[in-house]
């Protein structure tokens, strides 16, 4: 993995597979290379925070905060809900699922952007704006009636849940998933000491989503990420019908029968007779990696200190590993 990811790069992979943890950690923090890395380094996870997102709904709804079903509209300002066919009946299951018909970035975003395109480009986008992106979205296709990747999606997410639950996300995402997980490595705080991420060699500064945390604001390191994917994996997550754990991995997008289920934000896919779990994640400076298996146990992480590329294999390489130890 880590001559895929760069000779310069600072990496770390873990594998949980048939009871025994390995972890390869390479490179260092920044290019000084006086600090390495090791499973305790945090690194911009990007997307991956979705997954936390996700999880963080599933619990509010399991202590009856809010509902999965729980109403967009009822949360927003008085005429910021998008146009188009059924965009009243957005709910928190459709954004947590991208089914909510909302496109990829708010409107606006990409203008505000331009300036710190490769360092920051959600660094000016500001919690003033979403209202406004939001009046003018008009919905891609009526919610629920496909997936659409959307990071606006995710992002109002977070909104919805802290003006229903009366915190703000970070508070949230605090009580109720990081601290009873014992996740001491993983925050949203971009003043936290994390390696240095790197754009095409270059230190990048850390990652700024002002208006979206819920869709990418989380450092976390590997110790907390295999330890995040081992409570998923667990048999409690899968059996108990009431457990948030469970609610995040086997939802429904319309309940009752006979609509199979699907993971609140995870990608889920079938191979070689195992269910494996995975998402990805970037920002301008780091790409990572997380994916697990429940039967049999596997859980893999991937976190490298350098941006995504199109060519590069590090995330295809961490999912093949991850595959690879299920299926063995």
């Amino acid at each position: 993995m880590a001559d895929v990811a760069g000779r310069h790069t600072g990496t770390v992979v873990g594998v949980h597979s048939h009871g025994t943890t390995v972890l390869r950690c390479h490179g260092h923090t920044d290019r000084t290379r006086a600090q390495p890395v090791t499973d305790r380094t945090r690194f911009e996870i990007g997307s991956i925070t979705k997954t936390f997102t996700a999880l963080l709904l599933a619990t509010l709804a399991a202590r009856r905060l809010l509902s999965l079903d729980e109403p967009l509209a009822r949360h927003v300002p008085g005429g910021a809900m998008p146009r188009g066919p059924g965009a009243t009946g957005i709910t928190a299951r459709h954004l947590a699922t991208h089914t909510a018909g909302l496109p990829r970035l708010p409107p606006g975003l990409l203008p505000a952007a331009l300036a710190t395109w490769t360092t920051n480009p959600y660094q000016s986008y500001g919690p003033d704006l979403l209202w406004p992106s939001l009046a003018r979205t008009r919905l891609r296709h009526p919610p629920g009636t496909r997936r659409h990747y959307s990071n606006f999606g995710a992002g109002l997410l977070g909104h919805l849940m802290s003006h229903a639950a009366g915190h703000t996300y970070s508070t949230l995402l605090r009580d109720h998933v990081l601290h009873p997980l014992g996740l001491t490595d993983t925050t949203d705080d971009p003043d936290a000491t994390q390696a240095t991420g790197h754009w095409r060699g270059r230190p990048r500064p850390p990652f700024l989503l002002p208006a979206l945390p819920a869709a990418g604001a989380l450092r976390s390191s590997a110790h907390d990420l295999l330890h995040y994917l081992r409570c998923l994996a667990s048999p409690d997550a899968h059996t108990d019908e009431r457990h948030p754990l469970r609610t995040a991995l086997h939802t429904v997008l319309h309940p009752g029968p006979p609509h199979p289920d699907t993971p609140l934000a995870w990608s889920r896919r079938r191979a070689r007779g195992r269910d494996l779990y995975f998402h990805s994640g970037g920002t301008r400076g780091f790409t990572a990696f997380v994916g697990f298996c429940p039967h049999p146990l596997t859980t893999v992480v991937a976190l490298a200190n350098t941006s995504p590329t199109l060519t590069g294999r590090f995330i295809q390489n961490a999912y093949l590993l991850l595959r690879d130890q299920a299926c063995d």
